[in-house]
């Protein structure tokens, strides 16, 4: 995802990334609207954040039954 991204920044037409890569214009730009600017390491660190909060609200939602 974040190879499409950057390609496009490169000055690769959206419609030709879309078409090879099969999936949408849409898809395309909701991606950039979230990841757009995003560095690997950032990526890596919003994954885990995501991963620690669906943990967490796991717990919660347990510990609440």
């Amino acid at each position: 995802m974040l190879g499409f991204l950057k390609q496009n920044e490169e000055g690769a037409n959206v419609a030709d990334l879309c078409r090879e890569h099969v999936f949408s214009n849409s898809q395309f730009y909701q991606w950039r609207s979230k990841f757009g600017g995003i560095d690997a390491s950032l990526m890596n660190r919003m994954k885990e954040l995501e991963e620690e909060n669906k943990r967490l609200n796991k717990m919660y939602a347990e510990e609440n039954l």
